[in-house]
């Protein structure tokens, strides 16, 4: 699944939340109850109504934030200890990665542009709990999604300035700047700020390929997320389209491919700095082999595949994270089916399903694991439920059983 991001009037952690739930109705229950069940907050809540500006209808996304007085508590928050407030939630393993993983973004941003180490970073209004919910939810919708890649159109800069916490700040935000750094942008002339710091942080998080997108696409459908403002003349929403493959067809794209040999890393490290690696926006693997180096030292081996346009940051993180002196890296062409990622419950477990389709017509299918391990019985319970799965994936999406196969 594709999604292409069109910020009309520019792009916000709600105004994404809000097109993505237009888009996907019936994901509204779902989000609002794993953020109340999240522990991030008691009294923390989100949710979307519907909205128009007289031109166009869709989505706003409002958040509930907790009790005035943790709220007064927490008005400026450092990263760490926004860090350690989501690790300490109870969201979904890989929403918390991916909601650390924009907090991360943004918070370097903020240390590049104020000359400071990044765990000293305080945040002000990015610190707020109606922008923790939004990145949360972000977070949240991006894994739903299941989506394999992401596009943008260019993005409009702004004007003017803006008030910040120690006074005025010109437009964009610096540190909404350096986030957007590398990405087309345009003026349009109209004043305010079009991108804010967590809208940008989304969008390096995603690292969308920018330009016409010339593969055969599918168009599944749109949807519409408004931000507050209100602009002369213009409709201040992101609309978000999605698209799908044509069956069987292999998408081609290049993508990087970074190599380099550790061999004076200890094994404990070095785990810690490839989790790290998996993290970066732009990283679509990374794969370690044991091989043998110079004079007959076992070193480790490691390659990252990326998305090109995080290539350079992605090589700066591997020369930071781990003790190699030197990286190789170049182009290599990658050809993908089209897949779709379907939900299911099944006796109170929710198991994810990854359908891909074959040239041949064949379709096949993958449960995810992490799903499958909260099934009881052992290895004989994760089976059964493995088969209960595809069974009833097949029957959802109407496959032939001749022309359907399973994979472990």
């Amino acid at each position: 699944m594709h999604y292409h991001l069109e910020p009309v009037g520019g792009i916000a952690g709600d105004m994404f939340a809000a097109a993505m739930l237009d888009q996907h109705r019936d994901w509204q229950d779902e989000l609002a109850t794993a953020i109340a069940d999240s522990a991030l907050a008691d009294g923390l809540a989100v949710r979307a109504l519907t909205h128009t500006d007289g031109l166009l209808s869709g989505h706003r996304f409002l958040v509930t934030e907790p009790t005035a007085a943790d709220q007064e508590a927490h008005a400026h928050r450092h990263w760490s200890e926004i860090r350690e407030l989501l690790l300490g939630s109870r969201l979904e393993q890989a929403v918390m990665r991916r909601a650390i993983a924009i907090f991360e973004l943004l918070a370097r941003a903020e240390a590049e542009v104020h000359g400071m180490p990044v765990e000293a970073i305080s945040f002000h209004e990015v610190g707020a709990w109606d922008s923790i919910a939004d990145i949360v939810s972000a977070a949240w919708l991006i894994e739903r999604s299941g989506a394999t890649s992401w596009s943008c159109s260019s993005i409009p800069l702004g004007r003017g300035r803006i008030e910040g916490a120690h006074g005025q700040l010109p437009v964009p935000a610096p540190a909404t700047a350096a986030l957007l750094r590398g990405f087309p942008v345009f003026d349009d002339g109209l004043d305010g700020e079009r991108v804010t710091p967590t809208g940008a942080a989304i969008l390096k998080y995603l690292a969308p390929t920018f330009g016409s997108q010339r593969s055969p696409r599918v168009l599944i459908g749109q949807g519409y997320g408004f931000g507050a403002k209100v602009f002369p003349g213009l409709s201040n929403i992101l609309r978000v389209s999605m698209f799908d493959d044509p069956p069987g067809y292999p998408v081609a794209a290049p993508i990087g491919v970074c190599e380099f040999e550790v061999d004076d890393q200890t094994p404990e490290d070095l785990a810690v700095a490839l989790d790290r690696l998996r993290e970066l926006p732009g990283v679509l693997d990374v794969i370690q082999t044991t091989v043998l180096g110079k004079k007959g030292r076992a070193s480790a081996q490691i390659r990252v595949l990326a998305l090109l346009p995080q290539i350079d940051a992605i090589i700066d993180s591997c020369l930071i994270e781990t003790t190699t002196l030197g990286v190789r890296w170049y182009q290599a062409n990658r050809r993908t089916l089209a897949r779709e990622v379907s939900n299911h419950e099944i006796s109170g477990t929710h198991v994810r399903v990854k359908r891909a389709h074959r040239p041949d017509a064949q379709v096949t299918r993958k449960a995810e694991m992490d799903d499958l391990a909260n099934a009881p019985g052992g290895h004989a319970g994760r089976e059964r439920l493995r088969h209960q799965t595809y069974t009833l994936d097949r029957r959802a999406s109407g496959d032939n059983p001749s022309n359907s196969e399973t994979q472990r």
